[in-house]
């Protein structure tokens, strides 16, 4: 299965900003056990590189996000990156993820930026901040590019994510409502599967 064909099955990327985390391993694990397979840390995240090359050491689907240079996303894919995430259009990023042989998910939010990062290579195009423009916009955004795979990012809980897929988001992001910073940081995955759960439940009403 294609990372992209992987995605749209199971259409949640839990990303991660916490000021440290414990075990990544274990992080990755109590997400899956809550259905979401798809894991981003972020540059914002203190020795982020040594949390992915632990979670992909131990067979769990990584990848990095806020990657904003070459140099950055040369570094995560070394240290097991398998998929990398970018807020707005950069093309270095697209240029050593395509050198690279891995898939960059571009970010964007005007029509213009959405093209932009199809002529890029994105795999998929990541709309952001999507609770700037609601769900609605990604009925909007299928008229003009019925065959662009979108993600919404930005705002979107367990009590917004069945409508963004539902107007033709391929995937959500979930953010502090999966991962909150303190139950990262204080290695609660018991409440973090919880919440996983609870999610993709309810992503499951779309």
């Amino acid at each position: 299965m294609t990372p992209l064909a992987s995605l749209q099955t199971d259409r949640v990327i839990a990303v991660v900003r916490a000021p440290s985390i414990p075990d990544a391993p274990a992080l990755c694990a109590a997400l899956a056990a809550g259905g979401i397979r798809w894991t981003e840390f972020t540059y914002t995240t203190p020795d982020v590189t040594s949390h992915l090359r632990h979670a992909a050491q131990a067979g769990h689907r990584v990848g990095v996000g806020t990657v904003l240079t070459a140099e950055q996303a040369e570094r995560g894919v070394a240290a097991g990156a398998s998929f990398l995430v970018t807020p707005g259009c950069r093309p270095e990023v697209a240029a050593a993820a395509k050198g690279a042989g891995v898939p960059v998910v571009l970010g964007a939010l005007t029509p213009t930026e959405v093209a932009r990062a199809v002529d890029l290579g994105a795999a998929a195009v990541k709309i952001f901040p999507a609770r700037a423009f609601g769900p609605g916009y990604f009925r909007d955004l299928r008229g003009p590019y019925p065959g662009v795979p979108l993600v919404a990012s930005g705002g979107v809980n367990a009590g917004n994510a069945a409508e963004f897929l539902g107007q033709g988001a391929l995937a959500v992001c979930a953010g502090t409502d999966v991962v909150p910073p303190e139950a990262v940081a204080a290695g609660d995955w018991a409440e973090i599967t919880r919440r996983a759960r609870a999610f993709t439940e309810a992503c499951g009403k779309a």
